[in-house]
Formats: C-alpha cells, sequence, structure tokens
C-alpha cells in the first residue's frame, strides 16, 4: 500500500474520469514472409566426402522426395516419372470409378428393341426361353440358342452367366407389360404350363451399395484427420498411438542450452538476491559432491512470485541456458483440458520425463492456473475437481512415495496468495523468492544490459559515460519494473529512427519515458484559447505547491501538451525509493495534489473537472491514513482494512464507526485544501508566472522553475536527483541536463 502511494510519478489534468492505459511491455515492428522458389535438402558439413553407397542413398532419398514444387520449369516436370505416374494413377483411377457407376445390364444398343419388333420377331416365332423384368423398366429376353447369332450374351456386373443370345426393351409399367404378353401367348393359343415364365430382379452398381456407408466413413476419416493436425501440432504426435490417445501426453518443451536459449545470468539485473538463490540449484545440480560432503540435501522448489514484469521468466530463461543439465518449461494452463483427468496424467508423463533424464529442472509458469487453494468458495466459489485432481498429482509427484531428490520444480506467479497451502509447504516449494521492483541501482544495473544492444551517441562511448547514462535513466525512472525498462529503451531507439538520427540520444530517451508514462503525443487533439488556460493554470498550481512544500517530490517538467486518453496536461515528479513516509509527507502530498483546483479556484469563476484524478489520489492517502496507518487520534490504533480480493456484504465495523471513518477522512481533505489554499494565496504572482510561461512554451523544465521562482527552498531528499538530474549538484563528473 505503501509504495503505491510513493510511486505517484505525476498530476494528471483530466477533463473526465479516465482510466490511465497499462504500460505496453513489447512494440512488433513488423512481419514478413518469404516465398520458396527451389527445394534445399540440408547437406551434412561435419562429415567427409561421401562414398558411393551414401551418393546413391542420398540420391535415391531425393527422388522419393521430389514432388511438382522442386523443378525448376514446368517442361522439366512433364518429361519426369513423377508426371508419368500421375497419368497412370489419373486414368487407373478413372477406369475403376467407371466400372463402379456403369449399370450392371450393359446391352449394346444394336439390342435395344421395342415391344412390337420384340413381340413380331421372337415372342410370336416362339424363339424367347425366359423374360427378366430388371428395376422394373427394363425387360431382358433371354432366346434359345438358335434364335440369332451375334447378338451377344448378357453382360451386366451381375449378369446370370449364360451362353445364350439377349435382347432387351424398355417398358412403362410391369401390369401392362403381363397383361400384354398374356395377350399374346393367349392369340398362340399356349397352355399356362408352358407359358414363358418372367423373373423380376433388382440390379444396382458397386457404389450404390456402398452409398449408405459414406457418411459413416467420411465421419472417421474427418476423425482421423483432425486427431493426427492435433498431435502433429501439439508436438509430433504423442508416440505410435498418436491422435487422440496422446492427449494425456505432456507438452512441457525441453531446451537445448547451445541451441534455444541465448539468455545468460549476465543479461538478468536488478534482482540479485533472486539470482544467487537460484544459481545455487544450478550449482548443486553441477556439483552435488560439494553440498552432499557437508550433509546438505538440494532444495525440492522454488516459487518465484512479485509483480508483473519483474524478471521471473527471464530469470528462467537464464537458468534454462546456463543449467547444463535437462531443462522442461511449460505453461500452467497446459494441464487444462476439456477431457476429464488429462491434466493429471500431463503432471506424470511430466515427471516419469523428468525423472528418466535427472538430474534436471522443471519451470512451471503461472502455476497459479493448477495451484489454488482446493474447495475455496464452495459451490459458488468455482472449486473445479478437475484442476483439484490435477493439483493433488502436483502435490504427490512433488513428496510423495515416488519422489526423488534429482528433480527440481521452479515456478512462477504474479498470486502467490490464491495457491494452496498443501503447495507452498517446505518439502515441495522449500524457498519462496520474491521478486520486488528494482530500486535506483537496480534499475541502473538493469539499464547497461539493456544499453549494451543500442547503437547510442558516441558521448557515451565509454564504460564510464555509459555507466552515468544508465544511472540518469534510472533516476528518471522511479518504480519502473524490468519490462517497463526494456520498453523505455525499445521506444528511444525507435523514435531515433523516426526522427533519422544516425544514434540513440539522451533526448530520445526523455520522450520515450514520457512516452511510457503519459502516454503519446495528442497532437492532432487542439484546445480552445480558455481551455488552454485553463490547464495552465492547474498545472502551475501543482508546481508552485510542490516547490514551497518542504517533503514534496522534485520537479522535473510540467507540461500542457495533451497525452493519452484524456490528459490535457501534467507534471513529472521524481519520488524518491522510500519505503516509509510520515504524516506530514502525506499532507503535504496532499496539499499539493489540490494545487490545481485551488488554482482554478483562485484565478477563475469556475472550477472544472479536470481535477477529479487529483481528488482520487487525495481521497485514497487520507482513507489509507484513516484506516490503515493509524494517523488518526479520533479512530486510534485500529486497523480497518478491507480485503478487497473477497467479496463482503457486510462491513467489519459499525454504522457509527464508519461515519467517523467519513468524518475524519473529510476532516484531513479540508485541512489539506485549507492549508493549500491559504499558500497560492500568498504566491499568486508566482502562479501567474509560470502559467504565462506553460502558455508561451507549452512545457518547462526545473531550470524553467528556478529561473522564474528562484532556488527551491529545501534541500532535495532524492539523493539519485542530486547526483544525476540536479545542475547545481553536478560536480564535474557527471553531464549535466
Amino acid at each position: 500500500m505503501l509504495r503505491s502511494l510513493l510511486f505517484n510519478v505525476g498530476s494528471v489534468y483530466r477533463t473526465r474520469p479516465v482510466t490511465r492505459r497499462p504500460i505496453l511491455s513489447s512494440t512488433r515492428l513488423f512481419s514478413a514472409q518469404s516465398t520458396r522458389f527451389f527445394h534445399y535438402t540440408p547437406r551434412r558439413l561435419n562429415s567427409n566426402e561421401p562414398n558411393k553407397d551414401d551418393k546413391d542413398k542420398d540420391k535415391k532419398d531425393d527422388k522419393q522426395k521430389r514432388n511438382p514444387e522442386d523443378f525448376k520449369t514446368l517442361g522439366e516436370y512433364f518429361k519426369s516419372k513423377e508426371f508419368a505416374k500421375t497419368v497412370y494413377l489419373t486414368v487407373g483411377l478413372t477406369f475403376i470409378f467407371h466400372i463402379l457407376t456403369t449399370p450392371t445390364t450393359d446391352t449394346t444398343e444394336d439390342n435395344v428393341l421395342t415391344f412390337q419388333e420384340f413381340k413380331t420377331k421372337y415372342l410370336e416365332k416362339g424363339l424367347v426361353k425366359k423374360v427378366y423384368v430388371v428395376n422394373k423398366y427394363l425387360v431382358e429376353a433371354e432366346l434359345v440358342p438358335q434364335a440369332v447369332n451375334g447378338l451377344g450374351s448378357g453382360n451386366g456386373f451381375f449378369s446370370l452367366p449364360n451362353t445364350s443370345p439377349v435382347v432387351a426393351f424398355t417398358i412403362g409399367s410391369v401390369d401392362l407389360f403381363e397383361e400384354q404378353m398374356d395377350e399374346v401367348q393367349d392369340k398362340l393359343k399356349i397352355p399356362p404350363e408352358e407359358r414363358i415364365p418372367i423373373t423380376y430382379v433388382e440390379k444396382a452398381s458397386l457404389l450404390q451399395y456402398l452409398f449408405p456407408f459414406l457418411p459413416t466413413i467420411i465421419l472417421l476419416g474427418g476423425l482421423y484427420f483432425i486427431t493426427r493436425r492435433a498431435s502433429g501440432a501439439a508436438g509430433g504426435g504423442a508416440g505410435p498411438m498418436g491422435g487422440m490417445f496422446g492427449v494425456g501426453k505432456s507438452r512441457a518443451k525441453l531446451f537445448n542450452k547451445e541451441t534455444d536459449i541465448k539468455v545468460k545470468f549476465k543479461d538478468v539485473a536488478g534482482c540479485d538476491e533472486a539470482k544467487s538463490e537460484i544459481m545455487e540449484f544450478v550449482h548443486f545440480l553441477q556439483n552435488p559432491e560439494k553440498y552432499r560432503a557437508l550433509g546438505a540435501k538440494i532444495p525440492r522448489g522454488a516459487i518465484l512470485s512479485g509483480p508483473p514484469g519483474t524478471g521471473k521468466t527471464l530469470l528462467a530463461k537464464a537458468t534454462a541456458g546456463e543449467a547444463g543439465v535437462p531443462f522442461l518449461s511449460v505453461s500452467g494452463s497446459e494441464f487444462v483440458e476439456m477431457f476429464v483427468g488429462v491434466g493429471a496424467s500431463r503432471v506424470r508423463d511430466l515427471f516419469d520425463t523428468a525423472r528418466k533424464m535427472a538430474p534436471s529442472i522443471i519451470f512451471v509458469d503461472e502455476i497459479d492456473a493448477i495451484g489454488k487453494e482446493r474447495g475455496k468458495g464452495g459451490a459458488l466459489g468455482g472449486a473445479n475437481d478437475e484442476r483439484e485432481a490435477t493439483l493433488n498429482q502436483l502435490l504427490v509427484e512433488m513428496d510423495g512415495f515416488s519422489t526423488t531428490d534429482q528433480v527440481v520444480v521452479l515456478a512462477g506467479t504474479n498470486r502467490p496468495d490464491v495457491l494452496d497451502p498443501a503447495l507452498m509447504r517446505p518439502g515441495r516449494f522449500d524457498r519462496h523468492i520474491q521478486i520486488d521492483a528494482p530500486d535506483v541501482e537496480g534499475r541502473k544495473a538493469i539499464y547497461q544490459v539493456h544499453l549494451k544492444k543500442l547503437n547510442l551517441d558516441p558521448e557515451y562511448s565509454t564504460n564510464e559515460h555509459k555507466e552515468l547514462l544508465a544511472g540518469k535513466l534510472a533516476a528518471l525512472t522511479p518504480g519502473f519494473a524490468g519490462a517497463d525498462i526494456a520498453n523505455a529503451c525499445n521506444e528511444a531507439a525507435l523514435i531515433a529512427a523516426r526522427h533519422k538520427d544516425a544514434f540513440v540520444e539522451l533526448r530520445h530517451f526523455e520522450q520515450a519515458i514520457e512516452r511510457v508514462i503519459a502516454g503519446l503525443e495528442k497532437k492532432s487533439r487542439v484546445l480552445s484559447k480558455e481551455e488552454k488556460k485553463t490547464v495552465a493554470y492547474h498545472e502551475a498550481g501543482h508546481a508552485v505547491c510542490g516547490w514551497f512544500l518542504q517533503f514534496a517530490d522534485p520537479l522535473l517538467k510540467v507540461s500542457i501538451i495533451p497525452r493519452g486518453q484524456g490528459a490535457l496536461g501534467y507534471a513529472q515528479y521524481l519520488p524518491p525509493d522510500q519505503y516509509l513516509i510520515s504524516e506530514e509527507q502525506f499532507q503535504h502530498r496532499m496539499i499539493m495534489a489540490l494545487g490545481g483546483r485551488v488554482s482554478e479556484e483562485l484565478h477563475f469563476p469556475y472550477v472544472t473537472s479536470g481535477a477529479h484524478d487529483d481528488f482520487k489520489k487525495v481521497t485514497n492517502m487520507a482513507q489509507a491514513m484513516v484506516t490503515r496507518l493509524g494517523m488518526s487520534r479520533k479512530i486510534g490504533y485500529v486497523a480497518y482494512d478491507q480485503d478487497d480480493r473477497g467479496f463482503q456484504v457486510t462491513k467489519p465495523f459499525s454504522d457509527r464507526t464508519s461515519r467517523t471513518i467519513d468524518l475524519e477522512v473529510k476532516r484531513i481533505v479540508d485541512d489539506a485544501h485549507s492549508k493549500c489554499k491559504n499558500l497560492l494565496t500568498e504566491k499568486l504572482d508566482m502562479v501567474d508566472k509560470v502559467a504565462q510561461e506553460l502558455l508561451r512554451k507549452e512545457a518547462i523544465t526545473r531550470e524553467d522553475m528556478i529561473r522564474l521562482l528562484g532556488p527551491r527552498p529545501f534541500p532535495e531528499r532524492n539523493e539519485a536527483f542530486e547526483k544525476y538530474l540536479d545542475p547545481k549538484k553536478d560536480d564535474g563528473t557527471v553531464a549535466s541536463t
């Protein structure tokens, strides 16, 4: 809580309630795709000249792997064996398809008759032996062998084997055909027992028999294809079973320190204590006899916790780069799956793999995805049996009957408070390593790491000047984490490239820091003359209050250039790396925060909504003084801090106490407002000077404030500010601003 109150970098004049945008952690420049025109086959570089057998084998493999994309011209492809195979395959498949889809009755066009021709040529002459009605529309008449020579025989796919001639004709109705047959035979006076038999048959192609099974085949084939693709995307399948049968396999990635990881411990700065703790794990695995000789055992695990961007994952990457033992990395979300039992199965598989390669290290990033406290919240709290089963399996693997001392587990999380106590106990995670935001020296070390990658101005070519630049930037960025520093350095390089400068200079870093803190300049946002004047006097009130208050933070810059989402102006201060704060310091900070609104009250007949953000800060500080820090004599030394993480229906105090708290908060804020009004009334002419200078230049620096108001009457309490940024404290070894 104290740190959130200390690191308020600047006051922002806002026209409406606006939430600050989070600092971006990376900037993606561009992505490019290349088109492959020729096939490339990798060759062995560390072998001697291959013998004839190797050449023949490589040639055979090349022939087997060649495809149409490997040929330079279309003519070359037409002359190749691959094209001939394609032609043969196409013709063969076409022929098979024709056979499968051809009707079973393939009567030639010469044999197809009309009923009248059939009756006069064959039926009335007694040449018909048997009649087949096929599919109720086609009649095949089997003739006596002596009937006609050359008519051929039945040649349908399912035709009955015979050597008798066959003729065919179509009919419109089976009933009508039977009547006509009876009529002809009655006319010929053929007795019933000698009449021509009529047989009804149903014939179809092979494809028609297979058609009912086609949906099932398509469904099974689609499932097989999807599971193969999924298993391939997840890392080349899951063994001989593959597909959906490999869903319980671990998705952990085994890093090769020679090729996959380029980060070393020398690339990690600003967290020396945490780095030394992690390096001890590596040293133990590399030289265990040194520790075993003294009876020591390696800790089973360590959990890295801290705010986002402080370097937890970077520290794990450095461990992978220098461990010298197999390093398995996995995300906590990879154990969560839609199938029941998959999470526990993957945990077992992960530790089985690590034990086979022991000694080894497992790193679980964002372990809170599976390590949350079990059963918390009951039925309405989101208790997840599958997640709890995964956590139980993790607990058993880390400290159970089958546990070995050769597998070390590292984990990272931003929320250690939600983890299960059984997971955090000694024997599983023996060490809890807290990585906080770095102090000024830590930021300086991080800047030195990132400055090595930039093309800096030749003025900073020596290590001494580069160290001074890093110290100055560290003083300019209080409260920055490692990710924020990396973002600021990258923004500085981008700004230099945008301006087409040959080197990255200090002014580029200053612009980048303003970009990260206050947002992008809104040059397209044009303020009216009245709005611009209001913003100028608002920011001048903040600046004058801070200049004449002993415990106010050093002022670096005041600007009325619109930035970010709704910020029409801002004042940049440099708070020290302070961990304790007094009641008087709270009061001075509240007075400075109210300076903008009081300045509006003194110079205009109206007030605006620009002080919304200032009121928020003042209210938070006053509430902290009353309910958390015991700085109210009426409330006394009782903490009424409510837990913001859980849902509470009632307050942990009575309505009378709540009323007293509200009155105390209002008293503290009113007292700060009264003192601020007295101060600005006394320095009213100085507020006018600063406001007019802002209207003329739009941005003023500390040097301008000294020129307008004279030196600050109090010594600065920020040692880093005095060492790197204050021109009057420059002893000749530090480049002045």
